[in-house]
């Protein structure tokens, strides 16, 4: 069983530093890293995240294309999944202590019904949006499959994939590389 652990961690490892340097050129190096779960990439070997858009869970839609110029953290999350529950109020903190630095967030529930997940949000007290995604279309497109929920995606102003975070998060461990990723660049001040 320990095994099989650590060869489904070197895998998520390589998985995602493969989709975080999937637009390199030809002999190029990538200047990812990845220590503690945490893969890093620097802002020159980012690659673009696929498209995230869908049904929210309250109804109406949404695009993470309209979000350019912010930086957004994308939550994977089930009401079925305890580390989900542990990291929530993680998760709601950071997001209050980083938004006026043009960062939103967006939490994408998988593998649930619609009444479980919107009870967790209330529950939770969580304020920002979350796209319903029960099939987990948009987590395989991210090369996350639902047994490594929760994970969390940090895409930087451009929309490139900055950070992947492959298990449950702390603020202390969050906010810090949200901060960092947003002070990259600024945007504008009529866009924060």
């Amino acid at each position: 069983m320990a095994l099989r652990r650590v060869a489904a961690g070197l895998l998520a490892a390589a998985t995602a530093t493969a989709l975080l340097t999937g637009c390199l050129p030809d002999g190029a190096q990538p200047k990812c890293g990845s220590e503690d779960g945490i893969v890093q990439c620097t802002p020159e070997q980012r690659s673009a995240a696929p498209t995230i858009s869908g049904e929210l869970l309250e109804g109406g839609s949404y695009d993470v294309a309209d979000q350019r110029g912010q930086v957004v953290v994308v939550n994977f999350w089930g009401s079925w999944c305890a580390p989900c529950r542990a990291e929530a109020d993680d998760l709601e903190n950071t997001y209050q202590a980083t938004k006026e630095s043009g960062v939103t967030f967006l939490g994408i529930n998988v593998q649930d019904s619609r009444d479980k997940a919107i009870a967790f949000e209330e529950g939770y007290r969580i304020s920002y949006p979350s796209i319903f995604d029960p099939g987990s279309r948009l987590a395989l497109a991210m090369d996350i499959p639902p047994n490594s929920i929760p994970a969390t995606i940090i895409l930087d102003r451009e929309g490139r994939i900055a950070t992947v975070i492959r298990a449950g998060v702390r603020q202390e461990g969050l906010q810090p590389l949200v901060e960092r990723i947003a002070a990259e660049s600024q945007p504008p001040a009529g866009q924060r």
